[in-house]
């Protein structure tokens, strides 16, 4: 299973293996105190489409197109996700309000995509969204 939170909403014990997902850590939350298990930065939006996007809802369908042509050189990380979905629950974070509208819920549907495919169900998606 996959979810996608907001990094600031307080951990719960159904999260499973937490994961951040921003390039940038989020402000004001120290590392010590944020119940991350693993900073995965290397797979977020690059600062240029990041910076372009800056979460303006009309910008979404062209955001999600060109962050998934970002992701392409990394389907090694993506697979790596899917296999861990797999074994447990991962709770994708990023510090974005609307993380529906976040490179987070990207990553979710693309892990969900592919994984759901492999298993041969190419409409069941297994995924939860928690806000904060």
């Amino acid at each position: 299973m996959v979810i996608i939170k907001r990094v600031y909403a307080p951990a719960s014990r159904g999260d499973g293996r937490r994961i951040l997902v921003d390039r940038l850590w989020p402000r004001g939350l120290k590392k010590e105190d944020s119940g991350i298990d693993e900073w995965l930065k290397e797979i977020a939006p690059t600062t240029g489409l990041r910076k372009w996007y800056s979460h303006e809802p009309a910008k979404w369908p062209e955001f999600r197109k060109r962050y998934e042509q970002e992701l392409l050189p990394k389907e090694e990380m993506l697979q790596r996700l899917r296999s861990e979905s797999g074994k447990e629950t991962i709770t994708l974070l990023c510090a974005a309000r609307d993380v529906e509208h976040s490179n987070a819920a990207v990553l979710r549907d693309l892990v969900l995509k592919t994984a759901n495919l492999k298993q041969g169900h190419p409409g069941r998606k297994k995924s939860v969204t928690s806000g904060g």
